[in-house]
Order: structure tokens, then sequence, then C-alpha cells
């Protein structure tokens, strides 16, 4: 991934844990990001929300990127989103449904603009749909395909799959498959891409060539034929960067 040494990623599996305020986990490591690279402004983009306008939704991020010391601008109020996109200081990509926000970034053109900009440097922060576009493709999503995407493909700014939200759950009397199950079946089909299950309240946060754990839980790993193996804060995650053959 030497090409990509200059990139800046924080990518959160969710906004939001149960009875916590809006980006209430994360503020604090919002917070030293944003302070790190000096990010006095941001261009969010809100095509993921669906049920809540995309006015409402950068009401509620301005809301709390305002207690950070940061002013939020939406991609959707801005004429020409292409040229935002070349101008902006960081990139902030928010969640919801992943199929409606891939249909629009390749609609609008916005989907190798943003990839240029993240390469060359610019920050990017993601969460749920906002950090599952950060792989190759969408294909990890656990969202409804409520609407029909050109492509399936995404930023690909990380050589795996996240699957956002991950849970170990299998309900009591849940005829249905796990998310582990879920996993296996993708990767059976793709079987030379790993896949990381990023729990809620978890975070990958990428810089100089480098990837770490941040966050109150371990994320799980997936590969083809394998068990998968559990990674606690602190370990190397170096390895995922480089794709398998």
């Amino acid at each position: 991934m030497e090409q990509f040494d200059a990139m800046k990623l924080l990518l959160l599996s969710n906004s939001t844990n149960a009875g916590e305020d809006y980006l209430g986990w994360p503020r604090k490591m919002l917070k030293e990001f944003l302070v790190k690279y000096d990010i006095r402004k941001c261009l969010l983009v809100p095509y993921a929300g669906v049920t809540n306008d995309f006015d409402e939704y950068t009401d509620r991020v301005k809301e709390v990127f305002a207690l950070l010391n940061c002013e939020v601008e939406s991609v959707h109020m801005i004429a020409d989103p292409v040229d935002a996109v070349y101008k902006s200081s960081c990139i902030v990509v928010g969640g919801w449904n992943t199929f409606r926000l891939v249909q629009l970034l390749h609609e609008k053109g916005l989907m190798d603009p943003i990839r240029q900009k993240v390469m060359e440097g610019t920050p990017f922060i993601g969460w749920s749909a906002g950090s599952n576009i950060a792989s190759p493709s969408m294909k990890t999503t656990n969202d409804m395909p409520i609407v029909q995407p050109a492509s399936f493909e995404t930023l690909n700014l990380i050589p795996f799959q996240i699957n956002p939200h991950y849970l170990d759950a299998h309900p009591e009397g849940h005829g249905g498959e796990t998310r582990e199950q879920r996993i296996f079946e993708f990767l059976e089909i793709n079987r030379t891409i790993t896949v990381v299950g990023l729990r809620e309240g978890c975070a990958l946060y990428y810089e100089y060539g480098h990837l770490f754990l941040k966050g109150s839980r371990p994320m799980r790993v997936f590969r083809y034929h394998t068990v998968p193996v559990e990674y606690e804060q602190g370990s190397d995650l170096d390895f995922l960067l480089h794709p398998l053959a």
C-alpha cells in the first residue's frame, strides 16, 4: 500500500451506541483527528440518508462538529459537487443505506474524485455506510437494496472489506443466517478477499502506511477456509494492507 501512504482515514463502525447521543461514543476520537490534521472545515456527503432528508441529516452532523470547532458544509447544497470535493480539506461520509449512498456517488460522478483526493492526503472520516465504501466494493454491507447503483465498486482505499455493525448474536428462535454465515457466503465467492467484522464502538485508523484498531471492543477477521480471528486494540493490523494472492 506504498502508494496510499499519504492517506489519513478514520473509519467508524457506527455513529451512535444505544442510549447515547448522536456521534457520542467517537466524539473524543473525532476531536483528536480534527486537531491532529488542523481541520477547520469538512465537506459532508449525506447521500446515505433516506428517512431523514439531507438538510436534516446535515444539521445533525453540523451540531456535533460545531462542538469540535469544525464547520460542516454539505455537498448536496453545492451546485458543482465535483469541484467541492477537489477543494475540500476533509471529506466526511455518513451512514444509513449503502445502496443509496453508492447510487448517488456514481450518478454524480463523485467516486473517483473522492478517491483521488483521499489518496493525495485529504483526511477522510466515515461511519457505517461511509466506512463500508472505503472498501473495494459495497458487497459486505448489511443494508437492503432499496435502489440499484450503477456499480457495487466503491472507493477502494483499503484492500479488504469492512462489515460495519458486526454482530455475533443469533437470537433464540431466529431461523435465518447469522452475520458470520453471511460473511462466509461472501468468502465462498470472493476467496482472496479479507473481511473485517467491525463491531459497534470500534474504528479503524490509518496513517503513514499503518493501520490501527481504536475503540472499546475487539474486531473479527474472516478469510476463506480459516477460523475467524479476534484482534484487540494495539494489535498489529498492517497485514490487512497486503491483499491475499
